[in-house]
């Protein structure tokens, strides 16, 4: 349908062009009754003591920049050849990159140490020259991280870590439509409890959890917020590859599908996903079943309620692709996690054990919401939250029928992770956001409020969307003016 024309169109419409200028051709961490944490039941594989309830991040100046850690130290590092940088460089990045990945890790369940030797080639497709790459990993705040030799096209590079990120100079200016492959290792160690953000890079009570673990195209964001937002922007890959050998036999869920071994090294690809993700354990078994040719896995520790959560996982897959479009993988795998908050990530979802009632119902259809809004279309994450966890929580709770107020005083919704606190990140973004959307559903129709969502997923499919682009799609399928509804709540973009 037209959209109607006026001042909330052409607002939509001049933050769209301007956010595509910056990034051209990018769950909760809380339960749905109450921010409780819940952490697994420790089994006999397992020689972690039972966590202690997750804390969250502390408090920090909101601003999305970033800063050195100081817990991240280099390896040595042999004297190469020196490099020669380009008087005039350009100072640039972009998120718009093409990047294949291959990995080599080794995993031991034992001592938690972690190996990775990665080879990323890489294609400008910004349509502008860039003369560095960021890339971001999770273990350069909680791994320990520490990296060895950087090389692009065999040079060494003389990198920086700067707070999550890992800044690598090309040598050279790097035209669009040019191309380079990038060459790390590094090593890290797996935390041995749930504390902060520790649940995302730990073996604890007889889980393995890696997440954001693989140094990935992004651009710098602040690990550090005041709450359990997600503070990534990841670019999407048409392929990665990643062979895993292991210490002792473990079960792995992840990303993609293993496509090679059966010993102490496995290999698993994936295609059109911004992240690959795992858990494991030796103690995993593995219930399947199909919905369409979608084949649904759980994996899970004894006492697992994997028969009430598969009936979820299935009717959440069925229901949220007649909304939104179909689900683009061929699996999609429920995993028990270490403890900690419920996670997604593309193919994959992480939740805790203990959980029951509504509050597993509702977590189950969140994560699995996320498989559209940051799996087929990304946002930045850390900076346009609504984009991300506002519309992934509407498609749950339009499905699962679980709707309720927010226990928080009514508050702006176009404003970064960084700038809401612990207590009403989640009833603010999440359940203020997902009751904002609901009021423009019923403004709209359904049917033209689902054709406008389908519409945003297939413009940004496998790419980068933003909330000025989702607000302009749903302008765009409707003649009712959005703007008096949503101008309040989002003063920023009108």
């Amino acid at each position: 349908m037209p959209a109607r024309p006026g001042t909330t169109v052409r607002a939509i419409t001049v933050l769209v062009l301007v956010i595509a200028g910056c990034a051209a051709p990018p769950a909760s961490r809380s339960p749905d009754v109450s921010p409780v944490i819940a952490t697994a039941s420790p089994t006999a594989a397992s020689t972690a003591s039972p966590s202690a309830p997750v804390t969250p991040s502390p408090s920090v100046t909101p601003s999305p920049s970033v800063t050195p850690s100081p817990s991240v130290t280099a390896a040595p590092k042999p004297t190469p050849a020196p490099t020669r940088t380009p008087a005039a460089g350009v100072n640039r990045t972009s998120i718009a990159l093409v990047a294949t990945y291959d990995v080599a890790a080794t995993i031991h369940y034992d001592d938690r140490a972690v190996t990775l030797d990665e080879t990323i080639a890489v294609r400008n497709a910004s349509g502008r020259p860039i003369d560095r790459i960021k890339l971001n990993t999770v273990l350069a705040r909680i791994g320990g991280m520490r990296l060895g030799t950087v090389s692009v096209d065999g040079s060494a590079s003389a990198v920086q870590v700067d707070d999550q990120t890992i800044v690598v100079p090309l040598g050279r200016v790097l035209a669009d439509g040019g191309a380079v492959t990038v060459h790390l290792r590094l090593s890290a160690t797996l935390r041995a409890d749930l504390a902060g953000s520790n649940w995302l890079f730990t073996r604890t009570n007889g889980v393995i959890e890696m997440y954001r673990w693989i140094p990935w195209v992004s651009l710098a964001r602040a690990f550090d917020r005041p709450n359990h937002g997600d503070p990534f922007l990841t670019a999407s890959s048409p392929r990665v590859r990643v062979s895993v050998t292991s210490d002792r036999p473990l079960v792995i869920a992840s990303t993609g599908e293993q496509v090679a071994g059966s010993g102490p090294t496995r290999t698993f690809e994936a295609r059109n996903v911004r992240d690959f993700d795992l858990a494991a354990s030796p103690s995993y078994t593995v219930t399947s079943t199909k919905v369409g040719a979608v084949t649904v896995r759980i994996f899970a520790l004894p006492g697992y309620p994997t028969a009430t959560i598969m009936g979820y996982a299935t009717d959440a897959i069925a229901r949220m692709g007649a909304l939104a479009g179909a689900y683009p993988y061929p699996t999609f795998t429920v995993a028990q996690s270490a403890g900690g908050y419920g996670m997604e990530a593309p193919q994959l979802i992480w939740i805790p054990g203990g959980l029951s009632g509504r509050q597993l119902r509702w977590l189950i259809y969140h994560e699995t919401a996320h498989q559209w809004f940051y799996g087929i279309v990304g946002s930045d994450q850390a900076l346009q939250p609504f984009a991300d966890e506002a519309a992934a929580d509407h498609l749950a709770r339009t499905v699962s029928g679980l709707w309720r107020s927010s226990t928080c005083a009514t508050q702006r919704l176009d404003l970064s992770i960084y700038r809401y606190s612990s207590a009403c990140y989640f009833e603010v973004v999440y359940v203020q956001g997902s009751l904002l959307l609901d009021s423009v559903r019923k403004a709209m129709g359904a049917d033209a409020y689902w054709a406008a969502v389908r519409a945003y997923i297939a413009a940004h499919r496998f790419g980068i969307g933003s909330t000025a682009s989702l607000l302009h799609a749903l302008q765009a399928h409707t003649g009712v003016d959005l703007g008096r509804i949503l101008a309040p709540r989002l003063p920023s973009l009108f």
